[in-house]
């Protein structure tokens, strides 16, 4: 059995646990040998060939710092990267595949960024021994008799051109200086025409003169992916290449993305959301272990029975199971229930800024609801819920009180703990599930984004308020954040009795929270008119039919899968006005 450990050096605090107090109770350390021990930045050390795996040293460390793990029997490997003494590592490589795209699902901080920098030659390996580097000869002969051999002797033999897009966009304006033609122009290896064939594809030309540190998220993505594609590549890598996008660019990206996996071509894509991925891969490998500490790359798999084994979390192949319970969805809407506890109605609203106007009819938001906002970007969905923020509504207790969580996040060096004070009461609400006690220690400014987005949720769903307005909590969270952050939100506005409103451009996200939907449609940039709220058929219908595409359910789970544009099932939904339940 394979054995590591694994100390994460921003935990481990000497002052909370009076000096090394893992050492102190180590049965081995008793007994006269240095199983763990004080590293020269005062940070513990565990000599893994000395532990026994007795776990006493987790169980009383109070920041929460060392794992011990035991690895699956089946793994047979030796790793293929780890980040130094008793840190994170990895097992195994997903391989491109000419013609293909290949997916990559898994949580963050697990393995998957540094898997695609390995093979995007970013990050040299070193085979699990820090210090060291692996050349292409040893990545060869370790992975001798599969594809991927066949790809880095390629990639030795210079047959491999390699372009990558980072996860973190938002870094680029830090990075680079100049407009977004300027960027393009200086990665375009493709010739004028396929400049401006992309630039349209990804609509860029309004903004191809616009610096690039004042273009929205949205743009930038998509700046950055043209970028990418513009070189003169042949294997593509796309880490989270639909962050900041809405529902309708995100299809549009996939099917460009697709559009690259020739038979001369090979592309990689780490995406979060389970529609997208679905739509856009062939094959799709599963990163499975602990955040933080270990990853394992799984086999290939085809993408819809990869997603599959992912929702039903364990890997049969494997025999490795790697969360407690399946997750499914509804084959069919949910029932319309009638509510009888009105929370609020909101006036019709006729809202103008500047050139841009929102206009929406009467609706009412009743106890217990949560009602999911659907639109494009630019359309009034923000604009939307901060003008309901505003209202000074009356209930028969009095004013209506709002808690609302905005899209952007302000970074601060405010405390967590200052930020959970409220949330600190529902432990098994809120900080168990939300997994936030292990950053009660920090400043906001030192969270990474998921973990921001965590923190300023659970403040937001922790005050004592009637209405809960949240803008985009999807954003920056893995697929299990995603869907447990779903289930946290639903579970709050059951046991407080109140009701939610929340904007996401993850439609499983929505499909897998909502009971309601409020539909936005108009000009970006210019008009935007809300329907709603509706019930979910209703709403999904409206939403879709816009967009020209219908969804069915999947037979082992319900959830929901994109049609084939002009496929039969695409026609007979089409057809029967079904686009998006088929029971």
């Amino acid at each position: 059995m394979t054995r590591i450990a694994v100390v994460e050096r921003d935990k481990c605090n000497q002052e909370r646990c009076g000096g090394l107090l893992c050492a102190k109770v180590c049965p081995i350390n008793k007994a006269g040998q240095d199983c763990v021990y004080e590293g020269d930045d005062k940070k513990a050390r565990i000599d893994e060939a000395l532990c026994i795996g007795c776990n006493i040293c987790v169980k009383k460390c109070p920041t929460d710092a060392i794992s011990i793990i035991n690895l699956p029997e089946e793994l047979n490997d030796e790793p293929i990267h780890r980040y130094g003494e008793n840190q994170f590592t990895l097992y195994n490589l997903p391989v491109p595949l000419f013609g293909k795209v290949i997916g990559l699902i898994g949580r963050n901080g697990i393995g998957k960024s540094t898997a695609v920098k390995i093979l995007a030659g970013v990050l040299k390996p070193n085979f699990g021994v820090p210090g060291q580097h692996a050349d292409i000869e040893a990545l060869i002969k370790r992975y001798k008799g599969s594809e991927a051999q066949a790809f880095f002797e390629k990639l030795k033999n210079g047959m491999i051109k390699i372009a990558y897009k980072p996860q973190m966009v938002e870094q680029i304006p830090k990075a680079f200086k100049g407009t977004v033609g300027d960027l393009l122009r200086k990665t375009n290896e493709r010739g004028d025409a396929e400049f401006n064939r992309i630039i349209d594809m990804l609509e860029l030309r309004h903004i191809i003169d616009r610096d690039i540190g004042v273009i929205s998220g949205g743009e930038l993505q998509r700046a950055a992916i043209g970028a990418t594609v513009l070189k003169d590549a042949n294997v593509y890598f796309f880490d989270e290449p639909t962050s900041y996008l809405d529902i309708k660019q995100r299809l549009k990206v996939a099917k460009f993305i697709k559009s690259l996996a020739t038979p001369e071509k090979a592309v990689m894509v780490i995406e979060h959301d389970l529609i997208i991925l679905d739509y856009l891969t062939d094959m799709v490998h599963l990163v499975y272990g602990k955040e933080n500490v270990y990853g394992i790359v799984s086999q290939p798999k085809m993408s819809k029975s990869g997603i599959n084994t992912y929702l039903t979390g364990f890997l049969r192949e494997e025999n490795v199971r790697f969360r407690d319970m399946p997750i499914v969805f509804s084959a069919k809407p949910p029932f319309e229930v009638e509510r009888d506890s009105l929370l609020v109605t909101w006036p019709t609203l006729d809202v103008r800024h500047g050139d841009f106007h929102l206009s929406a009819t009467q609706g009412d938001i009743f106890k217990h609801d949560i009602i999911g906002i659907l639109g494009e970007n630019g359309i009034g969905k923000t604009t939307f819920i901060k003008r309901l923020a505003e209202i000074s509504a009356e209930t028969k207790a009095g004013e209506l009180r709002i808690a609302y969580k905005p899209q952007q996040i302000a970074v601060t060096d405010q405390p967590v703990s200052e930020v959970l004070a409220e949330a600190m009461q529902y432990e098994l609400q809120l900080m168990k599930p939300l997994e936030l006690h292990m950053l009660m220690e920090k400043t906001l400014s030192e969270l990474s984004g998921g973990q921001l987005q965590r923190v300023i949720i659970a403040g937001t769903l922790a005050k004592d308020a009637d209405l809960y307005l949240l803008d985009e909590p999807s954003a920056y969270l893995d697929v299990e954040q995603r869907l447990i952050m779903s289930k946290v939100i639903r579970d709050m506005m059951d046991a407080k009795g109140k009701a939610a409103l929340v904007i996401d451009h993850d439609l499983l996200f929505i499909d897998y929270i909502s009971q309601k939907l409020t539909v936005f449609d108009g000009q970006p940039g210019r008009s935007g008119i809300a329907h709603g709220p509706m019930t979910m058929e209703k709403g999904m219908n409206m939403f879709l039919k816009d967009l020209g595409i219908t969804f069915r359910r999947d037979e082992e789970n319900h959830r929901p899968r994109a049609n084939k544009l002009d496929s039969q099932m695409d026609r007979e939904q089409k057809s029967a006005g079904k686009l998006y339940y088929t029971g």
